[in-house]
């Protein structure tokens, strides 16, 4: 494996449209969303490591998570566990994160990993993510990979790139946040728009000058710690400071100010896993498209619904259909499956009429 090769994973959302199953204390990149084995965060890691050197994969996440990764994560280190003492968005832990490896390897090139991404394909996964390293390790671009969409979603970011560039690496003409359904359609219909799956590939130098030139302050404040990087002294230092720095993304701090943004094209499937629709999509289903992880169910006029419980209860459904119905501890979730971009909101009525332990 190229020692060079560095990789930077996600984990420190709360992932809170999974309520009740994924919540502040337990989010949803430590759960077995999908009734596999093993969790969104393992599978993630074990797919970095199929091109990324074991040691070199670092886990960005809350410091409330650090037991949790470590358990989860048995041979990663202290070391390759970087701890958020505050929440600030992906653009400060992905400086700060940077700032580290530059200075443990100066060649370093890395992908920066959502940590509760679906993918199936990691022959096709480990293949594309070889050709943006090789694409960023001797250059100055920032990279992101692109899905190429299969309908008009109004939920994912879109990515317009030049339509007539022929390499495999395309210049980035403009982002596009969640548009409407007629704006969807139409970057469907020109063929030059990618669904934007929040993947990140760069060499650890040019991210680095990225913040130096277009968020001087932010730079300068954690630029401060680098003498006690990688030493027993950072610690201090990051919880003395982080909670200083701006709360920014990556998309607003760097992708929207620099001109050398280029975007690959994957081929591998994908999925956010941003709501139990999602998960529902991904999952096997019966005859009556009833899609159920966990549970041992005796189902009678019922359709489309997803059932989850933390162990296999038998649940007993009758008469429902396009239901999310979701067991958990002391939480029952019976919810349309249409309506789940609400479940933010039931989460906050929850939290207020009963107390904040149930988020």
């Amino acid at each position: 494996m190229n020692k060079n090769y560095y990789a930077i994973l996600m984990a420190g959302g709360v992932g809170s449209r999974f309520w009740p199953v994924s919540t502040s204390d337990f989010p949803k990149q430590f759960h077995d969303m999908l009734g596999t084995g093993d969790t969104l965060i393992q599978k993630t890691f074990a797919r970095l490591s199929r091109l990324i050197p074991e040691e070199n994969i670092f886990i960005l996440t809350n410091e409330r998570y650090n037991d949790l990764v470590l358990e989860q994560l048995p041979k990663v280190s202290q070391r390759q566990v970087v701890l958020e003492p505050a929440m600030r968005n992906t653009a400060p832990c992905i400086l700060y994160a940077a700032l580290k490896i530059q200075k443990e390897n100066p060649d370093a090139v890395m992908i920066v990993a959502p940590s509760d991404h679906w993918i199936e394909d990691e022959e096709a996964f480990t293949q594309n993510i070889e050709t943006a390293f090789e694409a960023c390790q001797n250059s100055d671009r920032l990279m992101t990979l692109g899905i190429t969409p299969t309908f008009p979603n109004t939920g994912y970011g879109y990515i317009q790139y030049e339509k007539e560039a022929a390499d495999a690496v395309k210049p980035v003409l403009q982002f596009t946040e969640k548009p409407d359904y007629e704006n969807a359609k139409r970057f469907l219909s020109e063929g030059n728009y990618l669904w934007n799956a929040g993947i990140f590939v760069w060499s650890a130098r040019t991210i680095v000058n990225a913040f130096e030139a277009f968020q001087p302050t932010l730079y300068a404040l954690f630029e401060q710690g680098l003498s006690v990087y990688n030493t027993e002294f950072e610690d201090d230092f990051i919880r003395d400071n982080y909670g200083k720095a701006e709360n920014i993304s990556i998309d607003y701090a760097i992708l929207e100010y620099s001109k050398k943004i280029f975007v690959l094209p994957v081929s591998f499937d994908w999925n956010d896993l941003g709501t139990w629709g999602s998960l529902y999509d991904k999952l096997p289903k019966d005859d009556e498209k009833n899609a159920v992880v966990l549970a041992k169910t005796l189902l009678n006029d019922a359709k489309g619904n997803l059932v989850r419980t933390s162990s296999e209860k038998v649940v007993v459904v009758d008469g429902l259909e396009d239901y999310i119905i979701v067991d958990k501890d002391d939480v029952l979730l019976i919810y349309p499956k249409a309506k789940e971009q609400d479940i933010k909101k039931v989460l906050n009525n929850v939290k207020q009429k009963f107390g904040e332990q149930y988020g």
